[in-house]
């Protein structure tokens, strides 16, 4: 069965050249025109992926990201936005986008990302039917655990979005070891590209925001100047 990929973006023309690169990945698009339209159409769809335009005609991008994050924070949700602004950035990803992308944007490029979230949902899939024991990352005063996505720290769930769940647990399946922020695009996001390193900055502002006790002096998601981030051991018995 083809999966479901909601596309919210209000030009029709633009659409439908979207929906057929998505088609070319034999995935079953979903068209909303506007905000209000996409959250209607969320509720009834069984979706593996929403890609969302920013400049959209009344409810913006923004806040349909907002809502669709709120009652789903689990669900990928790729940004697309017309303007390659840092402030549309950093705002996106700080409501829960996975994703970006500033048109124009290369065919391969959508493609490239689109696969890269839509193989998240295939191993959460894959990981419903191995044994709950055996997806449990215990450090700490933390637990992670993979078959749920459900992370909890000092007794207290942490609510977390795809992403940031992604990142904490590979960076957690790997404690004291570094990554370059290159190597966490390829291994969290499954695409290497030079100059979206700041999306890697962004989810990692997010997820001590979420996890420390105080997010400028990080005590668990260390910076290593001039490498780049990994997780420490010895925060989580803090």
């Amino acid at each position: 069965m083809n999966q479901n990929v909601l596309l919210v973006e209000d030009d029709p023309d633009l659409a439908k050249l979207i929906s057929l690169h998505l088609s070319e990945l034999k995935l079953n698009v979903i068209h909303a025109s506007s905000g209000e339209q996409a959250i209607a159409l969320a509720r009834g769809a069984e979706l593996s992926l929403v890609m969302l335009d920013i400049m959209l005609p009344g409810m913006s991008g923004l806040d349909v990201c907002r809502e669709l994050k709120a009652s789903q924070p689990e669900l990928s949700v790729i940004m697309l936005t017309s303007r390659d602004s840092e402030t549309d950035r950093v705002l996106g990803l700080e409501l829960g986008a996975d994703d970006y992308m500033a048109k124009p944007y290369s065919v391969r490029e959508l493609q490239a990302r689109v696969r890269a979230q839509l193989r998240k949902v295939a191993l959460f899939d894959a990981l419903k039917n191995q044994d709950p024991e055996q997806q449990t990352i215990s450090l700490g005063d933390l637990q992670i655990n993979h078959l749920t996505h459900q992370v909890i720290y000092k007794s207290e769930v942490i609510e977390l979005t795809a992403t940031e769940y992604e990142l904490l647990h590979h960076l957690a399946k790997h404690p004291d070891q570094v990554f370059s922020r290159s190597q966490l695009l390829s291994s969290v996001w499954g695409y290497h590209h030079s100059g979206y390193e700041h999306t890697v900055n962004s989810h990692i502002n997010r997820l001590r925001a979420k996890l420390e006790r105080n997010a400028t002096k990080p005590e668990i998601v260390q910076t290593v100047w001039g490498v780049g981030y990994k997780f420490n051991r010895r925060g989580v018995c803090a």
